[in-house]
């Protein structure tokens, strides 16, 4: 550790010489300013020539990162199997990885604060964001799609902490998850069948359940002529068809103006003749927006909520319409619920890391308000399944098997 702190603590002094050498110009050698591995390793030749040819190359690796990538997060960031990046500040065991669903401590740290949030501002300059005293939280999405979460002090208490949680730039077939064993071969059929017949259908699950991927797999059962809105806080589907538009919320710029909010995007697309409307994940009162579309010839829209149960996501959506502040008693908000929503599809990680449908739910009305009963479900590990109670949604299964 002594000998690793020792090369990040010599790669930073030469960066800093770098950057003072690069501000004189071209060096006497003729060489421009954007030679810069050329000139890194002119650097290390010079000002660390007693070391050896691999701990030089090390060297010139280490300055390269700090001066022009994303410093130890390049080589996690480079490999595929990592699926989410974790940096809870500066010591020694602060960075960890998600692979497989598993999460593990990197052999990588960072050397001190103002490095991590170096490469916090490298993240960020690109999107028009920034964080710092006064906006200490920030929540942006990198052009591939990525996800990246920057929280710093003082709300911070142990350095700055930085999620990246990578994005696939095609989302997984439901072949791919049957293979897999997230979706079975009656789970495949029924859910196929369920869009087809426009069925309204919800998945919910915690964060890092697949729901996203759940719902990208729904999605490819739409039929290849039908006009799809997508609408996301940031943009993580990838639909597979021609006939897409897709919309991502705005944050406020940095003078605290331009924001446009999901439910106003789930508002105009009513104004954009879709034939489904899917919402990548209800956090606030456009889930409102979204039951009434759903229960005004809207069939066939899909939406994520975070919930740990089918009928928790039903309460969990209605407290979320509750939100939107209209002022409905809270009885119209359950009718609504129980009369738009036909389907809960939940999603969990179960043991060892992996993502799987658990359960299949349908939505039916009773005196109180919207039920659940189950129509999928696994019994040690073997799929159960049962026909519908309601007559409407065993009406629309059956017209489409």
């Amino acid at each position: 550790m002594k000998a690793h702190e020792a090369m990040e603590g010599l790669a930073g002094t030469l960066r800093d010489q770098l950057l003072n050498e690069a501000g004189d110009g071209p060096g006497q050698d003729g060489r421009g300013p954007d030679d810069l591995e050329e000139r890194i390793s002119a650097l290390v030749d010079r000002e660390a020539g007693p070391l050896d040819e691999a701990a030089r190359a090390d060297l010139v690796r280490r300055i390269a990162q700090c001066s022009f990538g994303l410093g130890p997060l390049e080589s996690l960031l480079a490999d595929p199997e990592v699926d989410e990046v974790m940096v809870n500040g500066t010591g020694p065991a602060s960075v960890f990885v998600e692979r497989a669903g598993r999460v593990e401590a990197a052999d990588v740290r960072f050397g001190s604060e103002a490095e991590l949030r170096h490469t916090v501002e490298r993240i960020l300059a690109p999107l028009g964001r920034r964080v710092d005293e006064a906006q200490p939280l920030c929540d942006a999405r990198l052009p591939d799609g990525s996800r990246v979460n920057v929280v710093i002090p003082p709300l911070a208490l142990d350095g700055s902490v930085l999620t990246i949680r990578r994005f696939r730039q095609r989302g997984m077939s439901p072949a791919e998850l049957v293979a897999g064993g997230s979706w079975t071969e009656p789970l495949h059929a029924l859910l196929a069948t369920a869009v087809a017949a426009r069925c309204n259908v919800l998945v919910s699950g915690g964060t890092g359940s697949g729901k996203t991927t759940t719902l990208n797999a729904l999605a490819s059962f739409i039929g290849p002529r039908e006009r799809v809105v997508t609408v996301e806080d940031a943009a993580e589907l990838r639909l597979q068809r021609d006939h897409v538009v897709r919309l991502e919320a705005r944050p406020p710029g940095l003078e605290g103006r331009g924001q446009v909010s999901v439910r106003d995007l789930v508002r105009n697309a009513l104004r954009m003749r879709p034939d489904r409307i899917v919402v990548g994940e209800v956090r606030g009162g456009e889930a409102l927006d979204m039951l009434s579309a759903m229960s005004t010839g809207h069939d066939g829209s899909l939406s994520t909520v975070h919930a740990g149960c089918a009928e928790e996501a039903l309460r969990r959506v209605e407290t979320l319409a509750l939100m939107a502040g209209v002022g409905l008693p809270h009885t119209a908000i359950r009718a609504l619920v129980a009369g738009a929503i036909d389907l809960v599809v939940h999603v969990a990680r179960i043991s060892g890391g992996a993502r799987r449908v658990v359960a299949v739910s349908e939505v039916t009305r009773i005196a109180a308000g919207p039920a659940t009963r189950e129509l999928y479900g696994l019994r040690d590990g073997r799929p159960v399944m049962r026909a519908p109670l309601g007559e409407t949604l065993a009406r629309r299964l059956e017209g489409h098997e």
